[in-house]
């Protein structure tokens, strides 16, 4: 994903949106208010699963995979409020770029949670005993990683919100 064309290039960002739309995987929705509360309450629900959690650290691929969803559902509760809905991680991207000019910070940490949480579920399917698999893990996901993402996340979460009060 190349964010610093997506912003620095409408054309380039209108020529992505249309290909999803094309493809049907991003449709304008009618307003529906109770849709964009229950991804803000499923997001909020996923930050407690991963405040209950967090401590252990043996399942920092889970608790990756914990703040990804919190992050995703927040991003389709912002496109949802603009009357859009999306069936792909990219295009629900191109459409908070175009509707919310959200930082391009914010993009890439929804590009780099998606990845990693890809990362994480290859993890998780891995046998117990594959220690080499459950290193590689720990590494991955370090301490600072998971809290860095946790702060990244929180703000965004808190930043949906206020942007769907106004």
């Amino acid at each position: 994903m190349n964010i610093d064309k997506l912003f620095s290039d409408k054309e380039y960002l209108e020529k992505e949106i249309n290909f999803f739309v094309t493809k049907k995987q991003i449709k304008k929705i009618e307003n529906n208010k109770e849709l964009v509360n229950a991804h803000v309450k499923k997001s909020r629900h996923n930050l407690e699963f991963y405040k209950l959690n967090k401590e252990y650290t043996k399942f920092n691929d889970w608790l990756i995979v914990t703040l990804y969803y919190s992050l995703y559902r927040s991003a389709l509760a912002l496109i949802t409020n603009r009357n859009y809905s999306s069936k792909n991680h990219y295009a629900t991207i191109l459409i908070l770029i175009q509707e919310y000019a959200i930082t391009k910070d914010e993009a890439r940490l929804l590009d780099e949670l998606s990845i990693n949480k890809e990362d994480a579920e290859l993890y998780t399917n891995l046998k117990d005993d594959r220690h080499d698999a459950s290193y590689a893990t720990n590494i991955k996901f370090s301490q600072e990683i998971i809290k860095d993402y946790e702060n990244q996340v929180l703000d965004f979460v808190n930043k949906t919100e206020e942007l769907i009060q106004r």
